[in-house]
């Protein structure tokens, strides 16, 4: 290692290392560093000290500022139940024609509702209400147990098939796995169901086997679905006549439904959302209704 010399350029000392004749200069750290390291040092000394920092045994130091983030947060919390409490309320304490009646607080109902909507149903029912596979569609089929908003709103609270004491009932029997029909008979009622919303399937050909079908119809499904298979409010039974199918309307999809059963399940949201939301989601889906009439 040579001996350290000043470097005739930059007129720095060098630090005695040598590679290949390059020359390693000594050259002093800039002052701006010092000065970012600094104040640094200085900025975060005076943070800890004013701002809640160190852990202790049984807490924490709050600092000399008594900045607390908890409450921070609760204040805000609490200010924004103040400012949405002019309509929380009236959508409680209202009855349903009236808010329908009110043009404001209807469209509170679609701003805010379309948010829970989204939060909360849209992972089944799809961000517009159109449903999906075993997801009914609730924007434009008719509904199972009654589209009224009061029975929406029951619907969402106690849920179908869930875990609330009060919670609706609804299942399709396994008429085949159970044996209770036979799958020629199975087969009989998939033609049958397929002719009551669409017409053109009946032919010259099967007219025997849809009368067949009808007579199986009406012997172990009119109980729920109606004699016509239009559906029935009291035992939550889909139309069968219509174009909106939950688990499809093929001939597979129906044979399966029939052959195994279904039994959907919708949570119930009660101790979820609160009433005043409650009742604002089965507002904003009756409007979803009325507006794809």
């Amino acid at each position: 290692m040579a001996l350290s010399e000043r470097d005739k350029v930059s007129g720095h000392m060098t630090t005695g290392h040598e590679w290949n004749g390059i020359k390693e200069l000594n050259t002093p750290v800039p002052r701006i560093v010092y000065f970012f390291l600094i104040t640094t040092t200085v900025f975060a000394v005076v943070w800890t000290i004013l701002m809640p920092s160190w852990p202790g045994v049984t807490g924490y130091f709050r600092g000399l500022l008594g900045a607390d983030q908890r409450t921070a947060v609760k204040l805000s919390v609490a200010e924004g139940a103040a400012e949405r409490a002019s309509w929380t309320n009236a959508i409680l304490d209202e009855d349903f024609a009236t808010i329908q009646a009110d043009p404001a607080l209807m469209e509170t109902v679609r701003e805010t509702g379309k948010t829970l909507f989204v939060d909360n149903c849209a992972g089944c029912h799809g961000a517009e209400g159109l449903g999906n596979p075993g997801f009914p569609n609730i924007a434009q089929a008719p509904t199972m147990w009654g589209g009224d908003p009061a029975t929406i709103m029951e619907t969402i609270r106690v849920g179908i098939n869930a875990s609330h004491d009060e919670t609706r009932y609804g299942q399709m029997l396994a008429f085949g796995r159970d044996q209770m029909l036979d799958l020629g008979d199975v087969d009989k009622v998939v033609t049958y169901v397929q002719s009551l919303s669409d017409p053109a399937i009946a032919t010259p050909d099967n007219t025997d086997e849809i009368s067949e079908g009808a007579t199986i119809f009406a012997d172990n499904c009119a109980a729920c679905h109606g004699e016509t298979g239009a559906g029935m409010l009291d035992t939550g039974a889909p139309n069968l006549r219509d174009q909106y199918w939950t688990y499809g309307g093929d001939r597979a999809s129906l044979r399966h439904s029939i052959y195994f059963g279904r039994q959907g399940l919708m949570p119930t949201w009660e101790g979820r959302l609160t009433p005043a939301y409650i009742k604002l989601l089965a507002l904003y889906v009756a409007d979803m209704r009325t507006a794809a009439k």
